[in-house]
C-alpha cells in the first residue's frame, strides 16, 4: 500500500466535466490546506476532483483505466457472457484472458490488480480531499453534507472490493501512515452497510446526475442486500426489496438504447454513470465498442474509414447471443454475420482474403479467427467517432432495481409479485412475459438485459453459474475463486495483509 505522509498536500484536480457538476476545471498544483477551502467554489472543485477517479488513471504498474476495461473484463470475462479470444499473437498477454474464462487466474493475473489499485487509488483520493475538506473553513454542518457525498463514492469503491476480493483492508484516515491489515469480509461488509446508512439522509433527495445522491445510495444498498448471503452467508431479501422502494424518480427508457446514446446523460432510466466527454474536455479511458470490433469494423461506419483503432477483443461467448429470441430488441446491441462496406457495399474482406461476417461459434478459444465471436454495439456509434468516446459509461439503471425486487419476490416465495416487475423490462424488449417467473429464466433474463454492463460474475455468483463447467471449463470451479486473490503486488508492498483462503 502507499504511505501517506501528512505534509502539505499535492493535488492536480481534474474537475468532472460540466454536463455532471457544472465545475470548471481548476488545477491547483501544491495547495496548502490553510490556503484553500475558503469558499464552496473550491470545494465543489475538490469534490469534483474525487468523482473524477472513477474514471480511471494510467501508470506503469498495472493496466491503465480500467472503469470501461479491466475492471469489467474480470467482471464480465470471468462469467458465463464475454470471452476474450487469443487471435493468433493478438490477445494472449500472458495469458491473463485465457485465465479468467478457465477460472485459473493467479495473484500475478493484471486483470486482477489494475482492478484492485482502481479502487484504492480512488479511495486514497477521497481520503484525502476529506482531509483537506477537514482543514477547510467550512461550519461542521457544511463539512458534514460535503463529507457524505465523498464517503458515498468511498462507499461504491468498498463496494466493489467486497464483491471481487471479500478480505481487503480499511483505510479511511488520510493522516494514518501505518500499514493495515485485511479486515474480514463480514467487516467490510458491515462498513458499506454503515457508511451507507449513516450518510444517506445527509445526501441530495433530488436527482442530481452523476452524483452520489438519497436514490444512488439505496441502489448500493439494495445491491449489498441481494447479494448479502453470498458475502455474509445471510439472506436479506426483503431489505432488497425495501432500499428499492425509496428509489423514485425514475423510469425505463421506452427505447433501450437511449442508456447508450453518446448524449445518455438525458436518459431517465440511468441512476449512475460515470461521465466521459472525450470531444469537448479531453476525458480519456472509455473506448468499450472499440475494444470489441474487428480491426476494419470501421469500414461499415463510414465510406471514410474515419472511426480510429478498433481492436478486435472481447466478443459473446458461444450460445449467449442465441439465448435472445428473434424479436427481442436487444439484439440490435450486436453484430453478427456480414459487416457490408459504407463505400462499396460489399462485404468487408480481412487481410486474409475471407468476408468479415462475425460467427457465434468461436472452434478454439486459444487460437480463433479474427471474425469468431458476436461483438457489442450497445452503446451508440457516430459518424467521426473516435477510439476514446463521449458517451457516459453507465453504471446503474432503473431495469436493475426492477429485477432486483423481481429475483427477491421469487426467493421468497411470491414470484405473481414478481411478474409484473419483469413484464416491464419484457415488454420494452418486444416480448411475452411468461406466466410463471422462476430463478432459472431470472438468470437468463439478467444476461440479456445487462450484457456487457459488468454485472454478470456477480449474478452468476449468486445463482450458482459461477461454479459449473462452461464451453470451455470442464472442471467445476472450487468455491475459494469466488473472490479474487489480493494481487501479489499489494502483497509486497504491505507485509500485513494476507492472502485470501485457497490461493
Amino acid at each position: 500500500m502507499i504511505n501517506y505522509k501528512n505534509t502539505i498536500l499535492t493535488l492536480v484536480l481534474a474537475a468532472i466535466f460540466a454536463s455532471c457538476t457544472n465545475l470548471d476545471e481548476t488545477l491547483y498544483d501544491k495547495v496548502k490546506s490553510s490556503d484553500y477551502g475558503k469558499t464552496s467554489g473550491e470545494i465543489e472543485t475538490i469534490v469534483g476532483s474525487a468523482y473524477a477517479t472513477l474514471r480511471g488513471f494510467g501508470d506503469n504498474i498495472s493496466l491503465s483505466y480500467p472503469a470501461c476495461e479491466f475492471l469489467l473484463f474480470c467482471n464480465e470475462t470471468t462469467s458465463d457472457e464475454v470471452c476474450i479470444p487469443t487471435r493468433g499473437s493478438d490477445w494472449y498477454d500472458n495469458g491473463r484472458y485465457q485465465q479468467a474464462e478457465l477460472h485459473t487466474w493467479g495473484n500475478d493475473n493484471l486483470l486482477i490488480l489494475s482492478s484492485w489499485r482502481y479502487c484504492y487509488e480512488g479511495i486514497s483520493k477521497v481520503n484525502a480531499v476529506i482531509y483537506q475538506v477537514k482543514k477547510s473553513e467550512l461550519s461542521e454542518k457544511e463539512k458534514n453534507v460535503v463529507y457524505a457525498e465523498l464517503r458515498g463514492i468511498r462507499a461504491y469503491y468498498y463496494s466493489i472490493l467486497l464483491d471481487m476480493f471479500g478480505n481487503v483492508p480499511l483505510i479511511t484516515d488520510f493522516e494514518d501512515t501505518s500499514l493495515p491489515k485485511n479486515s474480514t469480509r463480514a467487516e467490510v461488509y458491515a462498513f458499506v452497510e454503515s457508511e451507507l446508512l449513516d450518510i444517506i439522509e445527509l445526501l441530495p433527495s433530488e436527482i442530481i446526475y452523476g452524483r452520489i445522491t438519497q436514490n444512488v445510495a439505496n441502489a448500493l444498498l439494495a445491491r449489498l442486500y441481494i447479494n448479502s448471503e453470498v458475502y455474509i452467508g445471510k439472506a436479506r431479501w426483503q431489505d432488497c426489496i425495501d432500499a428499492c422502494d425509496k428509489i423514485s424518480g425514475y423510469v425505463l427508457e421506452g427505447n433501450y438504447f437511449a442508456n447508450f446514446l453518446t448524449e445518455n446523460e438525458g436518459s431517465k432510466e440511468n441512476i449512475f454513470a460515470i461521465p466521459f466527454d472525450y470531444t469537448k474536455q479531453g476525458t480519456v479511458g472509455n473506448y468499450l465498442i472499440a475494444l470489441s470490433l474487428h480491426y476494419k469494423q470501421k469500414q461499415a461506419f463510414s465510406a471514410t474509414s474515419n472511426f480510429t483503432d478498433c481492436v478486435n477483443g472481447p466478443c459473446l461467448q458461444p450460445g449467449v447471443y442465441s439465448k435472445f429470441e428473434e424479436t427481442d430488441i436487444r439484439r440490435n446491441g450486436f453484430l453478427v454475420g456480414d459487416q457490408i462496406s459504407a463505400a462499396t457495399g460489399s462485404v468487408i474482406l480481412m487481410d486474409n482474403g475471407s468476408a468479415l461476417s462475425y460467427t457465434e461459434d468461436i472452434v478454439d478459444f486459444t487460437n480463433a479467427a479474427q471474425n469468431e465471436g458476436v461483438r457489442c454495439v450497445k452503446y451508440e456509434i457516430k459518424e467521426g467517432q473516435t477510439w476514446e468516446q463521449d458517451h457516459d459509461l453507465v453504471v446503474m439503471r432503473y431495469a436493475e432495481i426492477l429485477m432486483m425486487k423481481a429475483e427477491c419476490y421469487v426467493r421468497l416465495g411470491a414470484p405473481a409479485l414478481a411478474r409484473p416487475l419483469v413484464a416491464q423490462i419484457r415488454t420494452r424488449a418486444k416480448l411475452d412475459t411468461p406466466a410463471d417467473i422462476t430463478l432459472d429464466f431470472l438468470d437468463d433474463e439478467w444476461l440479456r438485459e445487462f450484457t456487457f454492463e459488468g454485472l454478470r460474475r456477480t449474478t452468476n455468483i449468486r445463482m450458482g453459474d459461477f461454479f459449473k463447467p462452461n464451453w470451455v471449463k470442464t472442471a467445476e470451479t472450487p468455491a475459494y475463486r469466488s473472490i479474487f486473490p489480493i494481487p501479489q503486488y499489494a502483497l509486497d508492498m504491505n507485509s500485513n495483509l494476507t492472502q485470501n483462503p485457497g490461493y
